[in-house]
């Protein structure tokens, strides 16, 4: 049985970036679920089907294993045992993804495969629900979040230092939306776990965070 680190919260909240280096730190492998839905992509497009051919995708999804392998410190992707890593930022492969990733039945296949990687190895898995619906019984869940400032100026910063335009407000704005669309949805809305260590980073810097959650884990 793997150990298991569950980390939702907001966007904007660095879940992702947290959650990579202490996979580093512990030697866990980091489950990129975009990276599953994109395995399951590649599955429908060797198949020949398109995006609007729902029956058959549902169908497909039946003799589709997607498992992630980090080998040399960098994470492959693996579909029925052939490593496809390079195929997943085709374009098509995108398209097919975004297309294919709203339908209930993709959406169950992917619950599936993260459950049958976190039973069989150390994972941390980051999103809106990990640790309420996707690992229910993980060994550490934690619900890391930031001021909707924090967040704002956080990704204002990133924008201005690509050397993108951008409103400071209008990101504000954009992410309390995103936040309410996220805590109210119908299907695993967001929400901190009974069991769940709430971090606030608003006051905090990366390694601070990311050792607080080591200090968490065995």
């Amino acid at each position: 049985m793997g150990y298991n680190v569950a980390i939702d919260g907001p966007a904007g909240a660095g879940k992702s970036t947290i959650a990579k280096l202490v996979a580093k730190e512990k030697g866990f492998v980091y489950v990129d679920t975009g990276a599953m839905y994109r395995g399951l992509a590649v599955h429908f497009l060797d198949r020949g089907l398109r995006p609007e051919e729902t029956d058959k995708i549902i169908e497909a999804c039946g003799d589709a294993q997607v498992t992630i392998k980090y080998e040399e410190g960098i994470q492959q992707v693996y579909l029925n045992g052939t490593n496809i890593t390079a195929r997943l930022r085709d374009e098509e492969v995108g398209n097919m993804a975004s297309k294919s990733s709203p339908i209930p039945q993709v959406r169950e296949k992917l619950l599936e495969l993260q459950q049958g990687l976190a039973r069989e190895q150390d994972v941390i898995m980051d999103g809106r629900d990990i640790g309420t619906c996707v690992l229910p019984n993980a060994d550490v869940k934690v619900y890391l979040t930031a001021s909707v400032e924090t967040r704002a100026k956080r990704r204002y910063d990133e924008l201005v230092e690509k050397g993108i335009s951008c409103s400071l407000d209008e990101i504000a704005k954009d992410i309390k939306e995103r936040d309410e669309r996220d805590m109210t949805r119908d299907t695993a809305p967001l929400k901190q776990a009974g069991d769940a260590v709430l971090i606030d980073s608003s006051c905090m810097s990366v390694k601070e965070v990311v050792e607080a959650i080591l200090a968490l884990c065995r």
